[in-house]
């Protein structure tokens, strides 16, 4: 019998049980069909602003300037505005303010939504531009689809230059005020403004809007029901990656036969939107 020492035959024990280890982690990990499980990643945002903080009271003065008359208890009531009721706050927040001058009323309605995916193949952000698109759809822009997916219908609106009225006395076909004598023509803009055929006038139809978040459009609703004083809205809507924004800024006259002005509650609620916008991405 031959004589092995004892050191060696530790050694010799030591190699053969490190060989045989490695080689079933190896066998194991190249086996195939076994890919790996990839999830979509989160969304950017985790939180949402406080709706009724949202907006500096110098901006809510401009907005709703029938508060500048009001006592200054009463403005500070005012000013705080209405939370939208909601049963996830982490999800879905809203806020709303109202005020009445002599010559006309004015509201205001932000609202914001955090879009959570639950499948793990569609992120968040993808889930909500799908929800995004969803809306823009809903909205009816006029003109036809071109560019980018989210761009939808109302890709083309700006190169029509006409403004789109809706009336709630008629479903569908051509909307605007019960009176006709009251509204303004076709051809001309709610402000007054020569119409589109008129050179170097600005499109205030409603239509996708560029250089507001990842993608946003604008909708114009002016409504009349019977005798009342016609009420105009205006919506912006955008989207800053899994979250979406939208601005409803309103205004109905004292007078019947006033319409309100189209363009200054589209610039003021697409001011607003742009400042909401800016908060958000800090």
């Amino acid at each position: 019998m031959a004589y092995v020492p004892g050191v060696a035959l530790l050694a010799a024990l030591a190699v053969g049980c490190s060989a045989g280890s490695g080689g079933g982690a190896s066998d194991a990990d190249s086996k195939p069909g076994n890919p790996a499980v990839t999830t979509a990643p989160p969304g950017k945002y985790r939180t949402l602003p406080a709706p009724c903080r949202a907006v500096p009271d110098s901006t809510l003065k401009d907005l709703l300037p029938g508060i500048a008359q009001l006592s200054r208890q009463q403005q500070e009531k005012a000013l705080r505005g209405a939370a939208t009721i909601t049963y996830d706050t982490d999800r879905k927040v809203g806020c709303s303010w109202k005020s009445t001058a002599p010559d006309s009323s004015r509201n205001l309605t932000i609202d914001f939504e955090r879009v959570v995916s639950y499948d793990p193949a569609v992120s968040d952000e993808d889930r909500a531009r799908a929800l995004y698109v969803k809306k823009e759809n809903a909205a009816e822009l006029p003109g036809t689809g071109g560019g980018s997916p989210e761009k939808g219908k109302g890709a083309t609106a700006s190169a029509e230059g006409e403004e789109k009225e809706k009336g709630t006395s008629k479903p569908g076909g051509d909307q605007g005020s019960a009176d006709p004598s009251a509204s303004p023509s076709p051809s001309a803009s709610a402000s007054g403004a020569p119409g589109p055929s008129g050179s170097g006038n600005e499109d205030l139809r409603p239509r996708v809007l560029d250089g507001l978040g990842d993608a946003a459009f604008l909708d114009d609703l002016l409504t009349r029901a019977g005798s009342t004083a016609q009420h105009r809205t205006v919506s912006v809507v955008f989207r800053t990656s899994n979250v979406l924004v939208t601005v409803r800024y309103g205004e109905q006259p004292t007078l019947v036969t006033k319409v309100p002005d189209s363009k200054e509650l589209q610039e003021k609620a697409r001011s607003l939107a742009r400042k909401l916008a800016e908060a958000i991405s800090g």
